[in-house]
């Protein structure tokens, strides 16, 4: 059967050879390349339609043409668009992966004999005065508003924070019309300098630099390195940002901050792989050179866990690129593990071989990415005392400094328990990255029992049960 990547929630339980949990690049990349292979594919995304967030799109016919060659390659995968994957447990010699499907939140359930996690990312963001005012957004929001929407946060719009994104977002802002005075980066780009043997071998990397770059110049947009929004003004809604210089700890340069007047700012701070499903698992992680957690996976993108593979940004954020080639190579790998009797030939090898290479060379791109714009630990000086650094529970700063030194708190763990920081509708998704910083501690991989929200009538039935 013919994927149907716009098709509703499935009626009653799948089973697989194979079940890929996320459509973005890596995901379709696994789902096709094992299809073709001849497993049976079951793809589980939360999204209506397939892509994940680089390749979203407002209407099935506007389907990204640089995610047309991976969808073509969906025959014979069973597509299951809007199911939220909540759990997956063992169930003997394979699993089952409980989903809350479409609008009405159904139960559905599917059994498969290995699982492909490819569950992508989401934005670092990182508290400052004014955050939480209307018309602040985060770039990657920012982003997606005008992809699925065609919709500007603003007409004259700041973009602040670190890494490559950021370039992205600012030339497709201004293309669709918005002006972009000026695009804030706390890092230096001059630390790329230190892997110029890396952004050799990697020259597209560098053409897509040039292009944004030329964009920018087109729109009249500057580019301010070592610079950071340190506060944001207004009333109903965002009127104008504090721009400070940096240093290279990402501390404030005293008489160095100005206003600079917008009506929306679009912030981020990079991103953060989605582990919550892997972590569950007991999936083994590792540090990225950003200082974030990762799925560790072997040379065949298996995990520590046997039946469970990865690829994508879920094992380090490095691109559409990698997380497509990492796809590639985890469908080989897993066409070989359930087929043990299949025939190898040397097409196989010589294939597997070339995706191998691919992954190192842009694997070692995303490590010199990582480090050069890795947060600084002086970006809390940015924060006074009434700055909310968990807006779900409105916990300010000052209460979570009191507790790392007056009340003892050690960990973010124990802030949370002493300040309620974290225990909101996100769950620490928005702030667990700062709570972490300011309790003086490496952010962890997250740990929850529920990857999303679940309906009580769910969790009626056991989690092992078919």
């Amino acid at each position: 059967m013919t994927a149907d990547p716009h098709a509703g929630p499935a009626a009653g339980p799948a089973t697989a050879d194979l079940a890929v949990v996320g459509a973005g690049p890596a995901g379709l990349a696994a789902a096709g390349t094992a299809a073709a292979l001849g497993l049976g594919v079951v793809l589980l995304d939360a999204g209506e339609r397939v892509g994940g967030q680089i390749h979203r799109h407002p209407a099935p016919e506007e389907l990204p043409r640089a995610a047309r060659p991976l969808v073509r390659r969906l025959r014979g995968v069973r597509h299951r668009p809007a199911h939220h994957v909540w759990t997956v447990v063992p169930d003997g010699d394979s699993w089952l992966l409980h989903c809350v499907a479409g609008p009405d939140e159904t139960a559905a359930t599917v059994r498969a004999r290995a699982v492909l996690l490819a569950t992508g990312a989401y934005e670092r963001h990182l508290p400052f005065p004014g955050w939480t005012l209307p018309g602040v957004v985060g770039a990657g929001g920012a982003q997606a508003m005008l992809k699925s929407g065609r919709v500007l946060p603003g007409r004259r719009v700041v973009v602040a924070g670190s890494g490559p994104l950021l370039l992205a977002v600012a030339t497709t802002l201004a293309t669709a019309g918005a002006r972009v005075p000026a695009v804030v980066e706390a890092a230096g780009y001059t630390a790329y300098a230190r892997h110029a043997g890396t952004l050799a071998r990697n020259p597209g990397k560098l053409a897509e630099a040039a292009h944004h770059g030329s964009g920018l110049l087109r729109h009249s947009t500057r580019l301010l390195t070592r610079h950071a929004v340190t506060a944001a003004h207004g009333t109903a809604r965002v009127e104008a940002v504090t721009v400070a210089r940096v240093d290279r700890d990402w501390r404030p340069v005293p008489g160095t901050g100005r206003r600079v007047p917008c009506d929306a700012l679009a912030v981020g701070h990079g991103l953060v792989p989605q582990l919550e499903l892997a972590t569950g698992l007991g999936c083994l992680v590792r540090r990225t050179a950003d200082g974030t957690p990762a799925l560790a996976v072997d040379a065949e993108q298996r995990t520590s866990v046997p039946g469970v593979w990865a690829a994508g940004e879920t094992c380090g954020i490095g691109g559409v690129g990698l997380a497509r080639t990492e796809g590639e190579l985890a469908a080989l790998s897993i066409a070989r593990a359930l087929s043990p009797a299949r025939v190898v030939t040397g097409g196989d090898r010589r294939r597997a071989a070339a995706l191998t290479r691919r992954r190192a060379r842009l694997r070692a791109f995303a490590d010199a990415m990582a480090a050069a714009h890795r947060p600084g630990p002086g970006w809390t000086a940015w924060l006074d005392d009434g700055t909310e650094v968990c807006r779900c529970e409105e916990v300010t700063a000052d209460r979570i400094r009191e507790a790392v030194t007056t009340l003892g708190a050690r960990d973010a763990r124990t802030v949370k328990l002493l300040t309620r920081a974290g225990m909101g509708w996100c769950q620490g998704r928005m702030c667990g990255q700062a709570v972490a910083r300011l309790a003086g501690e490496d952010p962890a991989p997250d740990r929850r029992p529920l990857s999303c929200p679940v309906p009580l009538s769910h969790l009626a039935q056991p989690p092992g049960a078919a």
